[in-house]
């Protein structure tokens, strides 16, 4: 049995080791040199895990054709704005049905779908069996280290994320199956614009009390708009939801906690706007939930998500924002609203 990667970064990696150690054959396919080279040389991935020794059977190319021969299953593991293009380039190949797996997180940035329904957009039901995403709380420098983690395999069709679910479980990957497809994108979407706020906060001096009220109330926030959009609230409290949630801001390997982080210490939003962050979800997906509320549920209350919304792209003052949550009108606390 053989598993296309496609990507050579760190939930790659991670995927990969996961895959080999149950018996997988795995071929990753990358565009980076020096990647591929310390993974099929020096039998690492220096640039995300300094420490980690990988099983030379893992194995890396920068040659398409010859990851897809022969593979029954493949991984997408490339950052959201290059899934489609990506996915192009593999339809031509495809010689027998497969079952493509998406475990990036995020909105296809050039039409703000959910990634499974761009999958389902370039390829027919011919040339892929049902779509199977793998969501939950799951950093990637823990899985490759073979550190206890739990998953989901989200799929429309039970049969097919149990064969998923069968494909990645093992002593210390523990896999779930859910067939709320839409509830389960769109948490593990959300949680990276909370997980922003939370890294806001953290840089601002904030202590536990206030990212745990964030937290919850993000849960809230997350969970609101997930069932409008035709989610299931028990979702939300799954691991595809409070679980992906907790982990993403609450840990220094998130990157979107990282990016709010940088942004509370420096109080302003502007220079890191400024830089590099097509690696960090929360920034992009937090001007498509914004803009998709503003335009189709205009009543709908997102406070969360309109301040984050604000630091990063109206220049607010995240320390502000922070008053202007704290002094909103007074409420009882409810999953309705």
């Amino acid at each position: 049995m053989k598993a296309a990667i496609l990507g050579t970064g760190s939930w790659a990696t991670g995927l990969a080791r996961v895959l080999n150690d149950n018996g997988v054959e795995v071929l990753m396919y990358g565009v980076d040199d020096r990647e591929i080279e310390d993974i099929n040389v020096r039998h690492c991935n220096y640039k995300y895990f300094k420490n980690v020794k990988l099983e030379e059977s893992i194995r890396a190319t920068k040659n398409l054709p010859e990851v897809i021969e022969g593979a029954s299953y493949i991984i997408i593991t490339v950052p959201t704005q290059f899934v489609r293009s990506v996915l192009e380039e593999v339809k031509p190949l495809l010689k027998q049905k497969v079952t493509v797996i998406n475990a990036a997180k995020g909105f296809d940035m050039n039409t703000n779908m959910r990634i499974s329904d761009t999958i389902r957009s370039v390829f027919t039901k011919d040339e892929i069996n049902p779509v199977v995403s793998l969501i939950g709380p799951s950093h990637a420098e823990e899985v490759v280290i073979r550190m206890l983690t739990a998953v989901c395999a989200v799929s429309l069709d039970e049969k097919t994320a149990q064969d998923v679910q069968k494909l990645f479980s093992n002593d210390y990957l523990r896999v779930y199956t859910l067939t709320d497809e839409i509830g389960a994108e769109y948490g593990a979407a959300y949680k990276n614009v909370i997980a922003v706020a939370s890294g806001i906060l953290k840089g601002l001096g904030y202590g536990d009390n206030s990212r745990a009220a964030l937290i919850t109330r993000g849960l809230v926030e997350m969970t609101r708009y997930g069932m409008l959009k035709g989610g299931k609230a028990e979702t939300f409290f799954g691991l595809t939801g409070v679980g992906d949630l907790i982990v993403t801001c609450s840990s220094e390997h998130s990157r979107n906690f990282q990016a709010g982080k940088e942004i509370g210490l420096s109080d302003n939003a502007s220079d890191f706007m400024a830089g590099n962050q097509k690696t960090v979800e929360g920034i992009r997906t937090c001007k498509v939930i914004h803009d998709d509320i503003l335009k189709n549920y205009p009543d709908f209350e997102a406070p969360i998500t309109n301040c984050v919304y604000d630091v990063l792209y109206e220049n607010g003052k995240p320390s502000e924002k922070v008053k202007e949550l704290m002094n909103r009108a007074l409420k009882s606390e409810s999953i309705k609203g």
